[in-house]
C-alpha cells in the first residue's frame, strides 16, 4: 500500500498502523458487513461464547464510541434499549439514546440514574441487564501508568454496574493485563456467579487489552 501523505509517509509508526490495518481481516470484514469499526467483532464474538446479550434488555455501553458495539445490538437485538455514552461524538444510531461527555463526572452519571430511572436507595436493585465498558484511557507507553489508568476507569465502570444492574445481570468491560486487576477480579466474583477473563480472537496478540465478563448479578 502506497502512503500519498509525505508527512504521515515520514512518521514510521504512521505507516506501520495503516499496513496492519491494509492487513487485517477483521478490518475488512467490518468495511464489507457495515460496522463502523473492528471492533464489534470482539463483542460478537464475547456473546457467541456466553450468551449474555438477547432482545428486549437494557443496555448500557459505556466509551461507545465510534459505536460499532452499540450498532450489534441495535442490529441483532432490535427490541433492546440502548443508553451509549463517550466523551467523543458519535453518528447517531436509530433507537439509541447518546450522551457526549465524560462518564466520570456527576453531570454524566446523573444523566443515566434519569434516563434508567434509577433507585437512589443503594441498597436497591436497577433495571439494567448489561453494563458494557470499552473505556480505554489515552496511553503514554508506560506500562504502570497506562495500567493504573485504566484501572481506574474499569472501577468507575464496576462501581455504576453495581448500582444500575437487575440480579441475573451480566458486566463486561476492557482491561489490562497485569498490575493490580487480580484484586479487582477478586471483588467481582462476590457480585456475580461466573466471572470469566477472556481476550477474544479479535483483539490483536500484541495487545494489553483484556475483558472481564461477569454473568449471573447477585447483589
Amino acid at each position: 500500500m502506497k502512503i500519498l501523505n509525505k508527512k504521515i509517509a515520514a512518521k514510521k509508526s504512521s505507516v506501520a498502523w495503516i499496513q496492519r490495518q491494509a492487513a487485517d481481516p477483521y478490518v475488512a470484514r467490518a468495511h464489507r458487513d457495515g460496522y463502523r469499526a473492528r471492533a464489534a467483532y470482539k463483542l460478537i464474538e464475547m456473546n457467541e461464547k456466553y450468551h449474555f446479550l438477547k432482545n428486549g434488555q437494557v443496555v448500557v455501553d459505556l466509551g461507545a464510541a465510534p459505536g460499532s458495539w452499540t450498532q450489534y445490538i441495535a442490529r441483532d437485538f432490535p427490541r433492546s434499549r440502548v443508553f451509549a455514552m463517550d466523551l467523543l461524538e458519535i453518528t447517531p444510531i436509530p433507537g439509541v439514546e447518546f450522551y457526549q461527555g465524560d462518564f466520570t463526572t456527576d453531570d454524566a452519571l446523573n444523566w443515566l440514574v434519569e434516563k434508567l430511572n434509577l433507585p437512589d436507595d443503594a441498597s436497591k436493585h436497577g433495571n439494567v441487564d448489561v453494563v458494557m465498558s470499552d473505556m480505554a484511557p489515552n496511553t503514554v507507553g508506560h506500562k504502570k501508568t497506562d495500567h493504573i489508568r485504566q484501572m481506574v476507569l474499569l472501577e468507575y465502570a464496576f462501581d455504576f454496574a453495581l448500582r444500575a444492574l437487575k440480579p441475573g445481570g451480566t458486566f463486561v468491560a476492557k482491561s489490562f493485563t497485569g498490575g493490580t486487576t487480580g484484586e479487582l477480579i477478586r471483588q467481582i466474583k462476590t457480585h456475580f456467579d461466573s466471572v470469566y477473563q477472556v481476550k477474544p480472537p479479535a483483539s490483536r496478540k500484541d495487545s494489553v487489552e483484556m475483558f472481564i465478563v461477569a454473568i449471573g448479578y447477585r447483589g
